[in-house]
Formats: C-alpha cells, structure tokens, sequence
C-alpha cells in the first residue's frame, strides 16, 4: 500500500514538475504569435494520440465497453479539450501574476468536487493542508517577477481560466473510478483521439495555413517539449498516478508549477532567491504533506 502510494506521489510530482516548464513554453510561444491556440492544441492532441495508439500496439490487448467509450470522450472533454484550449487562449489576455492566481483555484474546487462525487470527505487535516499551501503560493506570486502574458487582464481572460480551474477539478473528481478500470495507454489513447476529433472544427484551417517553416527555432523546440514532455509523458503519469492518491492530493500537486517557474526566473536572472521563497516553498509543501496524511487519502 505504501508503495503504491509513493508511486503515485512520484508520479503526479513529475508530471507537475513537467508543467512548470509548460507554463513558461506556452506563453513564449504565445507571445511569439507564429502558431495559434487552437493550432497549438491540435499539434500536441496528434503527436499524443500517435504516440499512445503506436505504444498500445505493444501492449497486451484491452477491449473498453461500449459505455465506457462515451465515458471517456466525457472525460477527455473536461480532461483534456477544455482545460488545455482554455488555457492557451488565457494567457494571451491575461497578465501572468493573474494567470498564476487563478491557478491556485483549482485543488479547492477538486476538494469540493470529489466530496460531492466520489464521497471524499472534507476533514480539518485536508482543509487546512489546502489553505497552507494556498497561502504558501500566493506568498510565491507576490514575491516573484512574472515576465508574459497580457499587459492588463480582461475579463473574458478570467472567464476562461476559471473554466480551466473548474474543467479539471471536474475531471479529476468525477472519472477516478473510470480511469482505475483500464490501463493508462487503453484510456489515454482513446481520450487524446476525442479531443484530436474536438479540436479539428477549429483548427483545422489553422493548420492548413500556418506558416511552419517560419517558426523560430527556438519556438519549434518549445512545441516539441510540449508535444512529448507536457502532453504524452505527462498526461501517462498523471492517471497514473491518480489509481494510487485520491482526486484532491493529486490537484495539490499543481501548486508546484509556481515555484518551478520561480526557480527558472531565479536561475535565469529575472528574480532572486529570498526567505519569502523559501518560506513559501515550504508551505506549499507542508500542505501536500497534510492533506496526504488526511482521513480521505488513506481509503
């Protein structure tokens, strides 16, 4: 049990650590304004449905019920359509302190979500292990140097980052039981084929007149990363993980983004390391530490 546990943790810690490098890629792409949104999520939902449908070819066979097939284009929807469109969208109205604080909304909403639908029950321990690392990376936001992102927030741009929030906490405290049932190669091949046939509407006349050879370089290799680091090798340890910790442990998790783009900002110049990191840092740890060690975690 307690090795599954660590799995679990080891895993959801590498896909967000995976993430925060993400976060900074897609606004530099962004603001590069060489490929769109809608583009960008096409490119990455065909190079993972290509890469999990060509693994599954060396996988033992699994057959998914008929019912569950419309399951998991629910969840790939909530999962994967809506939160990474949303998202790619956000950042170019949204200023990056703004993007960050939003972000911080989703383990409570995942908290609330897998009380109502999977019975998780909300104990003190878990409360306050959110609340600690809620403040621990607000702290972090307020101390660190955020380059990208809009001058000035719209509000259309807050709209979309808490569909973001409230998409994934949704997706996070609703399908556990779905992706428990099938292996993870089985239910991500079928969830990125969903959300490829999702995107196509609205990018397909993106990607017949993107200008690929234009790309800069640099911005190609950024693509790259988000293609096989932030959305195959990602998205394989995230349900992963989810089989071994419960739905709200594992949106904790996110808060690690933050302080992964503070070390970069720290290591590249752009910010200095201070104590009101350091405390922050530990917080946000301390948190994932208690909520781990709630009632709820250990069903």
């Amino acid at each position: 049990m307690e090795t599954e546990k660590l799995k679990g943790h080891l895993s959801i810690a590498a896909a967000y650590l995976i993430f925060g490098l993400n976060l900074v890629f897609s606004k530099d792409i962004a603001n590069s304004q060489t490929v769109s949104p809608y583009v960008l999520f096409s490119l990455r939902a065909i190079g993972a449905s290509a890469l999990f449908w060509l693994l599954s070819f060396f996988m033992p066979r699994e057959k998914v019920e008929k019912a569950d097939i419309w399951k998991i284009a629910a969840a790939s929807l909530l999962g994967l359509f809506v939160p990474q469109m949303t998202f790619l969208m956000a950042i170019t109205m949204t200023s990056a302190i703004d993007t960050a604080i939003i972000g911080t909304l989703g383990p409570i909403f995942t908290m609330f979500f897998a009380f109502l639908f999977l019975g998780e029950p909300i104990t003190g321990k878990k409360a306050g292990g959110v609340a600690l690392s809620f403040a621990g990376v607000l702290l972090l936001i307020f101390n660190s140097i955020h380059g990208g992102g809009a001058s000035v927030t719209s509000p259309w741009g807050v709209v979309l980052l808490l569909v973001n929030s409230l998409s994934f906490s949704l997706y996070l405290g609703i399908f556990r039981p779905l992706i428990s049932k099938y292996s993870v190669v089985t239910f991500m091949k079928w969830s990125f084929l969903f959300s490829l046939l999702l995107s196509l509407p609205v990018s397909a006349g993106g990607l017949l007149t993107t200008d690929f050879a234009a790309i800069p370089p640099n911005v190609r290799w950024e693509i790259g990363y988000l293609v096989f680091f932030a959305t195959f090798v990602a998205y394989f340890l995230i349900p992963y993980g989810q089989k071994f910790i419960r739905p709200t442990l594992v949106s904790m998790y996110s808060y690690l983004q933050p302080i992964i783009a503070a070390i970069i900002s720290i290591w590249t110049g752009l910010d200095s390391l201070s104590w009101q990191k350091v405390l922050a840092s530990l917080l946000v740890v301390g948190g994932v530490v208690l909520v781990s060690k709630s009632r709820a975690a250990e069903h």
